[in-house]
């Protein structure tokens, strides 16, 4: 029973891990009539002079930097929202929802054409006086666009997750603060944020990784412009290895991106930790 799942797991996962090791020192091309060759540490000394690199990874680093707490706090508030046992509730449940069910490729063209510069965003910030920028024709809006079309777009997925949360803190906690007179504010702070512990741990965790992880928007949107100010790590290594063909050195680009990943997810992780187990 464990075969399938086994197959799938070792060809699709541990091999293509165990090929990036392995080609990150050599200078292996995609199409090439000659074999690979070991040149050490060469990728990784030419990724670290790199100006585009660089540029890459202050992209990345910024997008999730932003990201993270925008998403996760916008995604709480709708969970907040909905939370409630009225009327019309699972219409609004469907309705945040319904982004992330559309594909991420659907959702970047949309925004796409919202973001020219005769697009529906500048339409409508004209009705009250303001002229709209470029969006993604200038580098100081073009990575600032990305982020509020990617916070928009995987809010609601974030948002059944934090619901799910919150329906999982017992009503007589509400019900005790309330005989001792907590308001709103009291009662969130003391029994709904400490009840989900659990849940911010999982949820901040999924959204750094994704985050790191930027690839399709930038692609499809700015395709890592203008003037490589929405370029990523990511992008970066896909164009170097398919477009540029130059495998080995996209090798050198993704292992430094797991490490970066894997750093990151451990610090999360230790900085959320329960620190009341034993």
């Amino acid at each position: 029973m464990l075969a399938p799942a086994g197959v799938l797991l070792i060809t699709f996962l541990l091999i293509p891990i165990g090929l990036t090791f392995g080609l990150a020192f050599t200078n292996a091309r995609l199409i090439s009539p000659r074999p690979a060759e070991f040149i050490g540490v060469d990728n990784f000394v030419r990724l670290f002079e790199d100006d585009t690199f660089w540029a890459s990874l202050r992209n990345t680093i910024i997008f999730a930097a932003v990201i993270v707490p925008v998403q996760s706090a916008c995604a709480l508030g709708l969970a907040l929202l909905v939370n409630v046992k009225m009327r019309g509730t699972n219409f609004f449940r469907t309705v945040y929802f319904l982004p992330v069910v559309t594909s991420m490729v659907v959702v970047s063209m949309l925004w796409l054409f919202m973001y020219q510069k005769n697009g529906l965003i500048n339409q409508v910030l004209t009705t009250f006086g303001i002229e709209g920028p470029d969006w993604l024709g200038d580098p100081k809006t073009a990575l600032l666009a990305i982020i509020l079309m990617s916070a928009w777009q995987a809010m609601g997925f974030h948002m059944v997750i934090w619901l799910s949360g919150l329906q999982t803190i017992p009503g007589e906690l509400y019900e005790a603060a309330e005989l001792d007179g907590a308001g709103t504010w009291e009662k969130f702070r003391y029994v709904t944020w400490p009840g989900l512990r659990a849940t911010r741990t999982f949820i901040l965790i999924t959204i750094t990784i994704s985050a790191f992880a930027l690839f399709t928007q930038v692609n499809i949107m700015t395709q890592g412009g203008p003037l490589d100010s929405t370029s990523t790590v990511v992008l970066m290594a896909v164009r170097t290895g398919f477009q540029q063909q130059q495998t080995g050195y996209a090798s050198a680009i993704s292992l430094v991106f797991f490490v970066l990943v894997l750093a990151v997810t451990l610090v999360n992780r230790y900085l959320t930790r329960d620190k009341d187990a034993r």
